[in-house]
Order: C-alpha cells, then sequence, then structure tokens
C-alpha cells in the first residue's frame, strides 16, 4: 500500500467516524449518535477550554478528512462524511452543563439546525472542499448551543 492510499485509507476512516457515516439510512444521524458518547464523555473529562481546543482539533481532522475524502467517494459532499456531524455537536455541547436533558437537547438541536440550516449556515457550503463540508455543521452547531442555553435560562426560571 503506498503513501497516498494509506492517506486516503485514514482520510475516510476518519471521515466516516470509523464507518458510522455508511449507515443505510440517516447516516447524519447516525453520525451524530455516534459521537454522542464520545463527545459526552470528552466534555465532562476537559475543563471548557480543553473541551473547545478539542472541539477545533477535531474540526481541523475534519476538514483535512472531508476534503481528502469527498472527491475518492465522488461526491461534493457525500453522505457517508460524517466527521463534520461530530464536529457540530462537540460544538453545540460547548459549555453546556451536562445531564441527559442537556445531550438529548444538544442532539435534537444540532440535527434540526443541521437539517434546516438557517440562514446564513447554507451559505458556508459554497466554502470550498472540507471547509464547506464541515463549516455548515460548526455553525448549525453554534445555532444548536445557544438554543440549548436559552432552553436553560427559560427552563430555569421557569422553575422546571
Amino acid at each position: 500500500m503506498t503513501t497516498r492510499s494509506r492517506l486516503d485509507a485514514l482520510a475516510i476512516l476518519v471521515a466516516t467516524l470509523c464507518g458510522a457515516g455508511r449507515f443505510p439510512f440517516a447516516p447524519g444521524t447516525a453520525g451524530t449518535l455516534a459521537a454522542l458518547p464520545l463527545a459526552a464523555l470528552a466534555a465532562h473529562l476537559l475543563t471548557t477550554w480543553g473541551f473547545a481546543a478539542a472541539t477545533a482539533a477535531l474540526a481541523l481532522a475534519g476538514i483535512w478528512a472531508a476534503g481528502r475524502a469527498a472527491p475518492i467517494l465522488g461526491q461534493k459532499d457525500p453522505g457517508a462524511i460524517v466527521i463534520d456531524e461530530a464536529a457540530g455537536l462537540c460544538v453545540s455541547l460547548l459549555g453546556i452543563p451536562l445531564g441527559w436533558r442537556t445531550l438529548c437537547g444538544a442532539f435534537l438541536l444540532f440535527r434540526a439546525m443541521d437539517v434546516l440550516k438557517p440562514p446564513p449556515a447554507a451559505r458556508f457550503e459554497d466554502l470550498p472542499g472540507g471547509w464547506g463540508i464541515v463549516a455548515d455543521d460548526l455553525v448549525a452547531g453554534l445555532y444548536a448551543n445557544l438554543s440549548l442555553r436559552i432552553l436553560i435560562v427559560l427552563g430555569t426560571s421557569l422553575g422546571r
């Protein structure tokens, strides 16, 4: 196996989250579900700044992997590439107190924002290569994070 083909195989492995993106239906949801326990564990074990740094590293790795894997898979943004969902989910959890409700909320809100792509999230898909694949999910994660924060404040102020 040549160095190029090893790097290609690594890119596909990373981009598909070890194959989670090859789930036969709703691969983005499958990828987000696969990432959820790992993201929750990292958010629990790391400081907020450590988790932010890990999220940034994941996003950069995702940009590289997605940019390399997409041409191999023959599409601009193949459904099998789900590393972007993992990075977006991590953004959804940044600075959020962990609990089963907030984890469920982050998952649901992120998936909704990723599917709906409220403006200007969809415009980020126009960026070249892996940037376009990952950036719109980072924006969806930001929307989910802000929405979750609002729900937490409303839940607290309403006495739950």
